[in-house]
């Protein structure tokens, strides 16, 4: 089992490297093909960028395009560009997207506190009224799902409506040998990884990698269970996972059941919210198939909501 746990992490390591990579080359391309013609544009940059002040925290963020303000929440142990490179370029076109890294992540310096999914979502709420925002749409990816079901649960007046990538509201949303994994995950599993690397070119001391591991870690290294509060959010949700993932199907379809789902739309009308499954995709799977993923999105946060059925 362990033997199988390791090879899980090498392959999701050198699926993040491939992402680097793939970014990187991009990113190359652009600029060698900017000294061949003057009217190509170079990598998106933010408009606005800088350190939030909240909860005790100098939190790094970074503000994209103009529209409706859409706020997202990354992974465990990734940084803007690493969970977000593909896919703010396609929502920032027609809406205000904003990015920030969690305590202990990038930027973000850590601080003598309790790494907790509340702490974490106060701090998105902070980053809110930081930048002067009534309310936002939130979408969550992985640990950052499980961010911003607690952001909407604890702070529903910010919260327009909410997008969930492969995460989970109770700890045994998880796969059992998912769930199982996260006990025996250390500092050894990523070393010489892009995680690795991103942590040591920002300032950090090489030495604390493998406490920074087990501080992420240790909030899924608790039971909890939010399904009462989860089900009871006023906002609509959209969640989506893979058909690989490593999120129990039954754990989504749950949520998708208490949101009004289950039901023929043709007969009684379209839920508020929305479920997804991605066919041949897995965990890492959701954050680099954007061609895939965005439209859904899009589609989600800019619909009426009319849940009225059809009439012929």
């Amino acid at each position: 089992m362990k033997r199988h746990i390791l090879s899980v992490f090498t392959a999701l390591m050198v699926l993040l490297g491939a992402i680097s990579c793939e970014q990187k080359a991009k990113e190359d391309n652009l600029i060698n093909k900017k000294k061949m013609d003057s009217t190509d544009s170079l990598p998106i940059k933010p408009h606005e960028s800088g350190y939030a002040d909240v909860n005790g925290l100098k939190m790094y963020y970074e503000v994209y395009g103009e529209g409706k303000p859409l706020i997202m929440v990354h992974g465990s142990f990734m940084t803007i560009p690493m969970n977000w490179a593909q896919i703010i370029p396609m929502l920032a076109k027609d809406r205000k997207v904003i990015v920030a890294e969690m305590q202990a992540h990038g930027r973000t310096k850590d601080i003598p506190r309790a790494f907790t999914y509340a702490n974490m979502a106060d701090d998105v709420s902070g980053l809110i009224t930081h930048l002067k925002l009534d309310s936002v749409d939130v979408l969550g990816y992985s640990m950052g799902a499980g961010v911003s079901f607690q952001m909407t649960i604890r702070h529903p007046e910010q919260v327009r409506r909410l997008v969930i990538l492969s995460g989970v509201y109770k700890n045994d949303g998880w796969w059992p040998e998912v769930e199982k994994s996260f006990e025996t995950m250390n500092a050894d599993m990523f070393k010489g990884s892009p995680i690795q690397q991103q942590y040591d070119s920002l300032g950090n001391d090489p030495a604390k990698f493998p406490e920074f591991i087990d501080k992420v870690m240790s909030i899924d290294r608790k039971t909890y269970d939010w399904s009462k509060e989860v089900k009871n959010i006023k906002a609509p949700i959209f969640m989506a996972i893979g058909d690989a993932d490593g999120v129990r199907y039954e754990h989504a379809l749950e949520l998708f059941r208490a949101k009004g789902g289950g039901k023929m739309g043709d007969m009684n009308g379209l839920p508020k919210s929305r479920l997804a499954i991605l066919p041949g995709t897995t965990h890492i799977g959701m954050i680099t198939q954007p061609d895939i993923v965005i439209p859904m999105i899009t589609s989600f946060l800019d619909s009426d909501l009319n849940t009225a059925p059809p009439t012929f």
